[in-house]
């Protein structure tokens, strides 16, 4: 059994602001698009902040927000704007079966034990002892339930009550991708009717910038394009996301009388070993089932493109390829409005991608190196395309309900 999978629902919260119509006027009527980025609080390090929230809004009481790390407050927030969209909220029957995915990276970590690890292991006679012991002896056992990726979704289902199936994926931007894919391959198989998938960051954490830092990822220039950061060895700037989605079959959605933003085509993953050209052969395949599954409907691409060498710029001559030979008409890497969202990528891309097919429109170029044109035409099918910052390969087709 296959059956259609519609996107009724999409909760997004970013350094843009809060909801669709911030986003659309942010991305697609400002002329030029602005990013909003903070190039001092964390300085050397420019990340794009979340902008306030009123938690009370979506979580009244003030134990539920008190008990929560911040990253969580915003994956709770943003969900319930996903299911008010989706006219889910308050349904109690509806929600007993709506299912959830989410995409989740640790928690909180104790900076201070951190830093104190840090500055003794230079000189320790044994790093490995000292490691142990340090973490053994000086962390608080409360910390680990603020660690628990999966109390995102436990913190959902308390306050917004959606009580069916519960799964949480970790590993990057590849986690955000499997959620949107078990989703609505559950839905194809007949096995649940609505499912809420997405996921959160906050960038604004020194324990995060720490570990980008660490890894040699985080991008400490001016703030530019990311199809312009290779020559300065490349990086990322993190971006505080919250994006959440309601999947559901299309003749439930008929049944209640919900109007779809379009429709979710096929959603691909794979992993490599980042090779040179291992990345772009996936892409490539991933890329000819929904290029054909799209038919002859104008076509666009939103991409995750982080900025980090190479494989930023592996990705951008396999697209520029793209272009040229006309299978898609032009891209947008969302990081450059957004930041770098990591677990939150997909969905967020997913949401936009269906939010531009509703209104008819597309984004705007906000790229200064001029690899993003303007789009010659409005498309009716997108492609979403994830390349993980590590690893995995993802994309997925958003098509028009109205070009069927």
């Amino acid at each position: 059994m296959s059956r259609e999978v519609w996107i009724t629902g999409i909760g997004l919260t970013s350094s843009l602001g809060e909801g669709l119509d911030a986003h659309w006027q942010a991305m697609a009527e400002a002329d030029p698009p602005k990013p909003v980025i903070d190039t001092e609080s964390f300085a050397p390090y420019p990340v794009h902040p979340m902008v306030p929230l009123d938690f009370a809004q979506q979580i009244p009481r003030g134990g539920d927000r008190r008990q929560m790390e911040n990253w969580q407050r915003v994956g709770t927030y943003t969900a319930g704007l996903a299911l008010d969209d989706a006219g889910i909220s308050g349904n109690l029957d509806l929600l007993a079966n709506t299912n959830m995915i989410v995409a989740a990276a640790g928690g909180e970590r104790d900076l201070e034990v951190d830093q104190a690890i840090l500055e003794g292991l230079p000189t320790a006679e044994s790093p490995e002892e000292f490691i142990n012991e340090r973490l053994s002896n000086d962390l608080r056992p409360t910390l680990f339930l603020a660690q628990l990726p999966n109390l995102v979704a436990g913190n959902i289902a308390i306050v917004h009550k959606v009580t069916g199936s519960s799964r949480t994926f970790m590993g990057e931007e590849l986690a955000s991708v499997s959620a949107v894919e078990v989703a609505a391959r559950r839905i194809r198989a007949d096995q649940g009717d609505v499912f809420l998938a997405g996921g959160a960051i906050v960038a604004e954490r020194k324990d995060v910038l720490l570990v980008m830092a660490g890894a040699g990822w985080a991008w400490t220039g001016d703030p530019v394009s990311v199809w312009g950061r290779a020559e300065a060895g490349g990086g990322m700037a993190l971006g505080s996301i919250g994006a959440f989605l309601v999947l559901e079959a299309r003749e439930h959605a008929e049944a209640r009388g919900r109007q779809p933003y379009a429709r979710l085509g096929s959603v691909l993953s794979a992993r490599t070993r980042r090779e040179p050209g291992q990345a772009t052969a996936v892409a490539a395949e991933q890329f000819a089932e929904l290029r054909a599954e799209a038919g002859d409907r104008p076509l666009a691409m939103l991409t995750d493109a982080s900025g980090l060498a190479p494989a930023t710029d592996e990705q951008r001559q396999w697209i520029a390829g793209l272009i040229e030979s006309g299978q898609i008409d032009t891209v947008r890497a969302v990081p450059n409005m957004l930041g770098a969202g990591i677990e939150s990528s997909f969905p967020a891309m997913m949401g936009l991608a269906a939010l531009a097919l509703s209104r008819k429109g597309f984004y705007r170029p906000a790229d200064d190196t001029g690899f993003e044109a303007p789009a010659p035409r409005t498309p009716t099918a997108i492609v979403v395309n994830s390349w993980g910052s590590w690893r995995g390969e993802g994309m997925g087709l958003v098509e028009a309900i109205d070009e069927a």
